[in-house]
């Protein structure tokens, strides 16, 4: 049986110390950046996504330990190995995933890591459940759970789902920081490519309020004569 530190032999010796540079840049790991103090290797995603297929039955403890790695591609490589897990995992597997997950979010700690993820585990989880952890999530003072209770709703958005989309989206409209703001108008973007009506009725009711970063993301796919509409700033 495969074992966590095998993986983590392998991960080092695909580092790329150049490549891992230019993302600590990218996912901005400065001081007083969202990403403050994250490390990198260097591994593209197609390599993580390798590695994690090939480790995708790691128990869940070893699982664990990538993700609480110091190193942003041991985390992503063990988050992206729960997501493989947890389609074929059953009932009482995948609660223990998705559980486990979340006591783990302070490790999902950048933009990449929840949105490859959190659909296919906290959406998915709770596609037939009751969605209130979603709102506690969105409460949470921590960014990263705030970004993960809107981005969830992706697994929502796909079955025709859009409640707790706009209700999650209407939650975080006051919300200062930009990485909610795309992340919000992404959502409300692939509501519209399902449902336009549905979209331009929550624009409606809120676009006057929507941050600028989300409204143009959420109007992205609308035809040019819409855009326009949306982005005036006085009243229809």
């Amino acid at each position: 049986m495969f074992k966590a530190a095998e993986l983590l032999t392998r991960i080092h010796a695909l580092a790329n110390p150049e490549r891992a540079l230019l993302l600590a840049r990218f996912f901005q790991t400065g001081p007083g950046q969202y990403g403050e103090g994250d490390q990198f290797l260097g591994l593209t995603m197609p390599q993580q996504r390798q590695l994690a297929k090939q480790f995708r039955t790691l128990p869940m403890a070893e699982v664990e330990q990538l993700v609480q790695s110091p190193w942003h591609d041991c985390r992503s490589i063990g988050l992206i190995i729960w997501t493989l897990q947890f389609p074929k995992a059953g009932p009482a597997g995948q609660m223990a995933i998705y559980e486990r997950y979340l006591q783990n979010r302070r490790f999902v700690n950048n933009w990449d890591l929840v949105d490859v993820t959190c659909p296919h585990i906290v959406g998915a989880y709770l596609l037939h459940k009751d969605r209130t952890p979603l709102y506690e999530l969105a409460a949470e003072n921590y960014l990263w759970s705030q970004r993960m209770s809107i981005v969830s709703t992706l697994a929502f958005v796909r079955k025709g789902q859009f409640a707790d989309t706009f209700a999650l989206a209407e939650q975080l409209l006051s919300h200062r920081h930009d990485l909610i703001h795309k992340a919000v108008g992404w959502l409300l973007r692939e509501v519209g490519k399902r449902n336009e009506e549905a979209l331009e009725e929550f624009l409606h009711d809120h676009r006057l309020r929507m941050p600028r970063t989300m409204l143009r993301y959420a109007i992205e796919r609308l035809e040019p004569a819409k855009r326009h509409h949306y982005l005036r700033k006085e009243t229809a």
